[in-house]
């Protein structure tokens, strides 16, 4: 070889050398996961919650993924420009996606346009109807939860004349369609239901028009503040039969509104209480996200923590791009904290359900009956 050539020679090695080192710097780049959630208005603190469960999943592993985080505060074109937003800073291989029903709604053309995942704890049952592949929700549907809602109501209360409020969103309407074919299924259908838009301030004449109709049970399908409000409400009151909520009771920071006393003998569903314990596992998780976030964690935190580690491991296998994400989240079993997670090929993952009560000596509910799937 001549002389003259290894200038070139050298120059070459040189700059694969350098093309070597940068690919593996690249490779060894976390990949960015939006997550897209609501922390203002009326659905902030699930909002915050489902934010809170996604980050500490997030913080185990930023070698593989780093969170970028939008409010999507309650409007659906809000959760749209959001969405917007984090794919124009370039490719992701999934998004979690906001709890609340119309903006997962307003998200789910997008994402099939895109062939982009979505990650949520949204209970609206619609989401997972519509035979879109690109949706894994990870809290109970209302199919789930509001069935062992009604169970508990009718087996377990003994009521057969329950009386339902709910909520005018998507969320709401939702519940109330599940709980009336429930109801209707065990023989007590019922005798008086009502929505409530989430800005109503003054829930007493609501309770005094349920309370005309001689029901032996007032169940509730509320975000956190109606249910906060209508439970202190509803306190004391003469010949008040008793109230099953929806899963915003079970979230400390709706039981932080009202005093330990107005809490006695409410019950509430849930996909989980983390606070209420059940394993090792669970009480370590509890305590780092009190050391995380000075706050108790509830069900949505914990569903959405499980989905993001989920994602994680999707990763770990080697996933990184959205039908590689695609095809994990859809095929794979993964045990969480909560429960195990499996498909049932529309993207529901979230298979359990429990109910929690309060003793009004203090603001921690216990588990008063698990439903698991495939058990009775």
């Amino acid at each position: 070889m001549s002389i003259a050539l290894f200038p070139s020679v050298f120059r070459l090695s040189v700059i694969l050398a350098l093309s070597i080192v940068a690919a593996g710097a690249a490779a060894a780049e976390p990949v960015r996961l939006p997550v897209l959630v609501p922390v203002t208005g009326f659905l902030a603190l699930e909002g915050a919650s489902q934010r809170n469960g996604a980050l500490l999943a997030l913080k185990t592993a930023p070698e593989l993924a780093a969170a970028d985080v939008q409010d999507t505060a309650t409007a659906p074109e809000t959760a749209v420009n959001a969405f917007e937003k984090v794919l124009s800073a370039g490719p992701v291989p999934a998004v979690v996606a906001p709890m609340l029903g119309t903006q997962m709604l307003a998200l789910m053309p997008l994402a099939a346009e895109r062939k982009l995942p979505l990650v949520t704890v949204s209970g609206t049952a619609q989401i997972t109807e519509m035979g879109n592949p690109y949706v894994f929700r990870f809290f109970p549907s209302d199919a789930v939860v509001k069935t062992a809602h009604a169970r508990y109501v009718v087996e377990e209360v003994k009521a057969r004349r329950p009386a339902v409020i709910y909520q005018t969103t998507a969320y709401g309407q939702s519940g109330r369609q599940y709980l009336a074919e429930a109801f209707q299924r065990l023989g007590a259908p019922v005798v008086f239901e009502e929505g409530v838009a989430p800005t109503v301030k003054d829930l007493k004449p609501v309770l005094a028009k349920a309370m005309e109709a001689k029901p032996d049970a007032i169940v509730l399908h509320l975000h956190a503040g109606s249910t906060a409000l209508l439970v202190r409400q509803a306190s004391g009151l003469p010949g008040l039969p008793p109230i099953v909520a929806g899963s915003a009771m079970h979230q400390p920071a709706t039981a932080a509104l009202l005093e330990p006393a107005e809490l006695k003998g409410v019950c509430a569903e849930s996909g989980s209480s983390p606070v209420s314990g059940g394993s090792p596992a669970i009480d370590a998780w509890t305590k780092e996200y009190r050391a995380a976030f000075n706050d108790d964690p509830d069900a949505f935190a914990l569903a959405q923590y499980d989905g993001a580690m989920m994602m994680l491991a999707a990763l770990r296998s080697g996933a990184r791009t959205p039908e590689q994400m695609r095809a994990y989240l859809a095929g794979e079993t993964y045990k969480g904290l909560a429960m195990a997670y499996r498909s049932d090929g529309k993207g529901n993952m979230a298979h359990d359900a429990v109910i929690v009560c309060y003793d009004g000596k203090d603001r921690t509910p216990r588990i008063a009956k698990r439903y698991i799937q495939g058990t009775s």
